[in-house]
């Protein structure tokens, strides 16, 4: 019987969920109010909103696998990528005559490219339910395929991490390739509608910030569901004396095969709420330097505590927002300095931080620092 530190809504997780819905109700009544308002928030400012709580579900989804089961993994973005794909198929077919060359079945890349019928794997692309259903289903099936054969292989550390960021540049260079039907380098764009409702407007714009905002914590209390599970247990059990656990009787390779396939699928997710954000899906998004920058997310943010991980992806990339535009040549040597700079100042990350300031003193802030100090080893506490 799981006892008090196996609850699923603990502390810190009623903590962060009530901060979640009170910024997302305040940000929304932003974003509907009027332009006039001294509280008005611009369709900017709500779509680049909406996209950090997007890449912080993929932020999730690698914590869960590398904060909660120690795998690391450098390819997440592949399935960030696949989730957007899925939902950008959906979007390009709903543009139908409206696009370039006013063809109301094949989308303007494959008409320019004097396609004549519709690929077999864009059949169904036109129904939302499909759609949404190969948003988990596409990068749950690659992880299925790739774990079964790597952790089958007992691959681990860093051989598991290089194979990973392997994957994601394969189906980069893949996906720049104008015969596998999804765009080539320009990708898939000039999205108009979703669900029949216009993606410009600053109501729909509000809208999709609120379905990533509520999209987080969904897969934010899944996540603590599945650390607190019998399967997150013996995945933190792996963690951290994996020849322990084997020796045992555990079948560890098929915890790290369910872990790691429902991890792809949250990430999917992750993608699938940025695409229509963003206006765009392109090859781009496989590259491993995406799948680089959400690991210092979860390092800065605090590895093994699922708000770090929420915490770290929407201070990197609200860094790299203003990178970007105030200085676009510095913002890669950021990203190295925070690669180099966060397991030496900050080796608990921001969570960790925060702990240690708002942790009581004496014997209760003692426990506190030794529990981060843990985290920061190998292990976090369901």
């Amino acid at each position: 019987m799981a006892g008090p530190r196996y609850r699923a809504f603990d502390a810190p997780t009623v903590s962060f969920l009530a901060l979640a819905a009170g910024f997302t109700a305040v940000a929304a009544a932003g974003g509907l109010s009027a332009e006039e308002s001294p509280f008005h928030l611009s369709s900017y400012t709500m779509t680049l909103l909406g996209k950090y709580l997007a890449l912080a579900i993929l932020a999730l989804a690698l914590d869960l696998v590398w904060g909660y089961m120690g795998v690391l993994s450098l390819g997440h973005a592949a399935f960030f990528a696949l989730g957007g794909y899925a939902l950008g198929m959906y979007l390009t077919r709903c543009i139908g005559a409206q696009g370039v060359y006013g063809n109301a079945l094949l989308p303007d890349f494959m008409v320019f490219l004097d396609w004549k019928d519709l690929p077999w794997f864009w059949r169904g692309s036109g129904h939302f339910i499909w759609s949404l259903t190969l948003v988990f289903a596409a990068p749950a099936l690659l992880a299925f395929v790739f774990g079964w054969l790597a952790f089958g292989s007992r691959v681990s550390g860093v051989y598991f991490s290089i194979m990973s960021q392997a994957l994601t540049y394969a189906l980069m260079l893949a996906f720049f390739r104008n015969e596998m039907g999804f765009g080539g380098n320009n990708g898939l764009t000039d999205f108009k509608t979703l669900l029949g409702f216009d993606l410009h407007t600053q109501a729909m714009r509000t809208a999709l910030f609120v379905a990533s905002a509520l999209a987080l914590m969904g897969a934010y209390i899944a996540c603590r569901l599945i650390v607190v599970s019998r399967l997150g247990r013996i995945a933190t059990a792996i963690r951290d004396a994996e020849s322990r656990t084997r020796f045992i009787g555990y079948r560890v390779e098929r915890v790290q095969l369910a872990v790691f396939t429902l991890s792809a699928a949250i990430a999917g997710l992750g993608g699938a709420l940025f695409v229509p954000q963003a206006g765009i899906i392109n090859p781009g998004e496989f590259a491993p330097v995406k799948s680089v920058e959400v690991v210092i997310c979860v390092a800065l943010g605090g590895r093994g505590k699922l708000y770090g991980a929420v915490l770290g992806a929407v201070a990197v990339n609200s860094a790299k927002t203003w990178f970007t535009a105030a200085w676009p040549d510095g913002w890669l040597f950021a990203l190295g300095g925070l690669f180099i700079l966060t397991p030496l100042v900050l080796p608990d990350g921001l969570a960790g931080l925060f702990e240690r300031v708002l942790a009581p003193r004496g014997r209760g802030g003692r426990r506190a620092g030794g529990a981060a100090a843990a985290g920061a080893s190998g292990g976090a506490e369901p």
